[in-house]
């Protein structure tokens, strides 16, 4: 006998369902591996143990050892006992920025694979990076593998378009696809540039030998949320000028008139995190706390994103905490070791998490002290272990699509507070 679905479950729209595709086999962290995807690889060596009351220590000392031969980035949903030991700490954008001035030998970055991947097209060819758990991959980096993104420009070709679309990847993409958009003539963006990347986006769409200029189209990858956010809050335009290309049906679940009409076609990715993230958790704090002020990431539902107080990066949410009035209280949809953070460093102000189950980034809390600590006091016996190395045909255009990236301005407006002044 099948269970009946409880009565009171949400509606979702079908397209919204997760969906796990036959061909894209799943590996589990740190077994098998797959050098063209965020998937779990192979992460050998004998770590110290977590409960090793040294590791502090041991840490402080072999950075001590190890002086400007290394620079350790720290991305901000990272663990309190790795970002401590950061030279420097931010979001995707702030770290490739970070990774491109930096004059170490050796760059240690407590971050995910692709972010590591992108310090290493940025970084000088004799530069070292290292990401202490080849496991820390991103699911929605997985979302659009290389394969698929060819296809589905061959997809636009067939409708007649592609001349006049403009590829943008979110950060969070793997260096195949940044590699793809830069010589496609597209870029990369982050969620704190994202509004700026895509007028950037559709006014190289409009100039484009055989473009079109009544205003072109970009093809948005991997986050079909953060497409759809920044399109409709960040540019002013409509829901309808967006369509969602899924790479796991034929001709991308879409016929030739919709991909024609559409302005943006948005891949069908989503991150893991902030999608869970629902109106309903917005309508219980606010009913819990009248005074309280939402911010929320724009990976979020557009649905959520609407009723959000200000919507923006991670560097925009620490900010607008930081600029916070004292009694404050505020709610924050995003990543839990981030809010945790904020709350302690701000213990004048009321920091909640919007949900009320935990939210951390699996793959981004693979890296821990043991694991920094090991590949750190590798490289004092003169050993590297993990390094992210990107191939040269690769790393070419994807160093074009990220400093493409790396030029654009940021803005530092919430896209809820964009949308209104509009």
């Amino acid at each position: 006998m099948t269970a009946a679905r409880p009565a009171a479950a949400p509606a979702h729209n079908v397209s919204d369902l997760p969906t796990i595709p036959v061909g894209s086999p799943l590996l589990l962290l740190g077994r098998g591996a797959d050098a063209d995807a965020e998937r779990g690889v192979i992460c050998a060596g004998d770590l110290p143990a977590p409960d090793d009351p040294t590791l502090v220590d041991r840490a402080r000392r072999a950075k001590e050892i190890l002086g400007d031969r290394v620079m350790i980035l720290g991305h901000h949903y990272q663990r309190n006992q790795v970002i401590e030991f950061a030279d420097a700490r931010g979001d995707s954008f702030e770290l490739s920025r970070q990774a491109s001035i930096a004059e170490a030998p050796y760059i240690v970055f407590c971050g995910v694979h692709f972010m590591a991947e992108s310090a290493s097209i940025l970084g000088r060819e004799d530069q070292t990076v290292i990401l202490p758990d080849l496991a820390a991959g991103c699911s929605m980096a997985d979302m659009a593998e290389g394969h698929q993104v060819v296809d589905a420009w061959a997809r636009l070709e067939r409708a007649g378009v592609a001349a006049q679309t403009i590829p943008l990847t979110y950060m969070n993409s793997t260096a195949a696809i940044k590699s793809f958009c830069g010589e496609r003539g597209g870029a990369i963006c982050t969620s704190s540039n994202a509004a700026a990347a895509m007028r950037w986006a559709f006014d190289q769409a409009r100039t484009a030998p055989g473009g079109d200029t009544d205003g072109g189209k970009v093809l948005f990858l991997p986050d079909q949320h953060l497409g759809r956010n920044t399109a409709v809050l960040g540019l002013g335009l409509e829901l309808d000028d967006c369509v969602v290309y899924d790479p796991w049906q034929p001709d991308g679940g879409l016929t030739d008139r919709q991909i024609r009409d559409a302005r943006v076609i948005l891949w069908k990715g989503h991150c893991s995190v902030h999608a869970r993230f629902q109106p309903a958790m917005i309508d219980r704090i606010r009913a819990e706390r009248p005074e309280v002020e939402v911010l929320v990431h724009p990976e979020c539902r557009h649905e959520v994103v609407l009723q959000a107080d200000r919507v923006g990066s991670t560097g925009q949410i620490i900010r607008w905490v930081e600029e916070a009035p004292a009694g404050a209280t505020i709610a924050i949809a995003t990543e839990l070791n981030l809010v945790k953070r904020l709350g302690q460093e701000h213990p004048d102000k009321e920091v909640v998490f919007l949900d009320d189950t935990v939210c951390f980034c699996a793959t981004m809390n693979r890296i821990d002290l043991p694991h920094l600590v090991w590949v750190l006091e590798a490289l004092i016996d003169g050993e590297v272990v993990n390094e992210v190395k990107v191939d040269t045909d690769t790393r070419r255009w994807a160093r074009v699509a990220l400093e493409r990236m790396l030029a654009l301005p940021g803005d530092d407006r919430s896209l809820v507070a964009a949308h209104a002044s509009a």
